[in-house]
């Protein structure tokens, strides 16, 4: 095991030196950390993550609770106010519709899936990842307006669906007498508890801080440390109380990017401290679930993959947007650019701690085969759709000019290795 942890260290430190010169393969970091997890673990057997279920458990919560909160906290109003109506319209109409027809399309198509495994299905694979498709979201050659509704709509996305993730498990789980018939209701009262909670830790706390930065009671060198203890803050008092620690979080990160303004320099080390989890979780999908996952997999799985990323996610986006004064070509775009990437594989680790095996083995493998499909169709097709689709909307005239856009991050990580370089996606060099 020591030599695996060496290992996984090395893999790291690897990726630091050329994180760069990567960019211009498109390379990015979960795809480059699935494949060598899936080579050296599965392949070769040179990588040995005999991770306990406990061990597992612990990196997909951690690491959901991280991007959960700073997803939330980086997205200030601020953010958001130029594109709300488009933004208003891809998560309040265009999320709730694809995980309602992945729900159903999941019941008809995999066999022996019961409307709760379905709702599984349906809501982990909802949630969209910017960073599989960073190449697109730092092209100066797509409309700045569209890379911030594709990033904003990821960076909320998930932290919507966790309610109906958590409910349906729950459901699975009583559904095969693993948990209490009442469990879907119970899990209903946690989330309404987190919700309270961390709506009400989330402002006194971006209060406070802001107070003690400005008085100088605070060091800034060390606040980023002290935002990291309140993510995890959040998470862990939450299930003390009899609260949801996710949905915790993600209200929390909101409330806290709305009382204090989520300044770069304070959200940047939580980012990096998640963005180092996550590529962890990525080496584990790669060297231990998707070895069961194509163990598993079935034709069905593979069907129900690909429309995932095609008629789930597009026939909603296209509705959603059906009056917004987008033309056909950008409503397109925004559809294929909804890659399924970091909380997918997050719920698909929930989905293998949390239930037995049989049910497990029945709703993970569409999960993982959905994602690495997305891995691979996002990471090939990310930079020629971008630069072609931004080419023909300068040829057919600049758009209405709009202020300077806020500065927005795509999630550390996605290209630029473990230099937590944040980019300006919002418009020019």
């Amino acid at each position: 095991m020591d030599g695996s942890f060496s290992l996984v260290l090395l893999l790291l430190f690897l990726w630091c030196l050329c994180s760069r010169r990567m960019e211009r393969f498109e390379l990015t970091a979960p795809a480059a950390f699935v494949l060598m997890g899936l080579l050296l673990g599965a392949g070769t057997g040179a990588l040995d993550l005999s991770l306990g279920h406990e061990t597992v458990k612990v990196l997909a919560e951690v690491t959901l609770v991280l991007v959960l909160f700073i997803d939330a906290a980086r997205l200030s109003y601020r953010a958001l106010r130029h594109e709300l109506g488009l933004c208003a319209r891809l998560l309040g109409i265009g999320l709730p519709l694809c995980a309602g027809l992945g729900t159903l399309l999941a019941h008809a198509l995999l066999p022996g899936v019961t409307w709760w495994s379905a709702l599984y299905v349906g809501a982990a694979l909802a949630p969209t990842d910017a960073a599989l498709g960073a190449t697109m979201m730092v092209n100066p050659e797509v409309p700045a307006r569209i890379r911030r509704v594709i990033n904003v709509e990821s960076g909320l996305n998930d932290g919507i669906v966790t309610p109906l993730v958590v409910i349906a498990l729950a459901g699975v789980s009583a559904t095969e007498g693993a948990a209490a018939p009442g469990a879907p209701g119970h899990a209903v009262l946690e989330l309404l508890v987190g919700t309270a909670y961390g709506t009400a830790l989330g402002l006194a706390a971006g209060w406070l801080l802001r107070t003690a930065l400005r008085s100088g009671w605070a060091a800034e060198d060390f606040a980023g440390a002290g935002v990291l203890a309140l993510a995890l803050l959040c998470y862990v008092s939450a299930l003390a109380i009899g609260g949801n620690g996710f949905v915790a979080a993600f209200v929390a990160g909101l409330a806290f990017g709305t009382a204090h303004g989520a300044p770069p320099r304070v959200l940047l080390y939580v980012e990096q401290s998640g963005a180092l989890l996550s590529v962890l979780v990525w080496l584990v999908l790669g060297a231990l679930l998707l070895p069961d996952v194509f163990a598993h997999t079935t034709w069905q799985a593979v069907g129900y993959a690909v429309l995932s990323l095609t008629v789930i996610r597009m026939v909603p986006v296209a509705l959603s947007l059906v009056g917004s004064g987008l033309d056909a070509r950008t409503v397109l775009f925004v559809g294929w650019f909804g890659p399924r990437g970091l909380a997918s594989v997050v719920f698909g680790l929930l989905a293998v701690e949390e239930l037995k095996a049989p049910d497990a083995r029945t709703v993970v493998p569409v999960v993982g085969c959905t994602v690495l499909l997305s891995v691979l169709a996002h990471g090939l097709t990310s930079a020629p759709l971008a630069t072609r689709y931004g080419r023909a909307m300068a040829a057919a005239g600049p758009g209405p000019a709009g202020p300077e856009p806020a500065e927005l991050p795509v999630r550390a990580m996605a290209a630029g290795g473990l230099h937590g370089r944040r980019r300006r996606i919002g418009g020019g060099r």
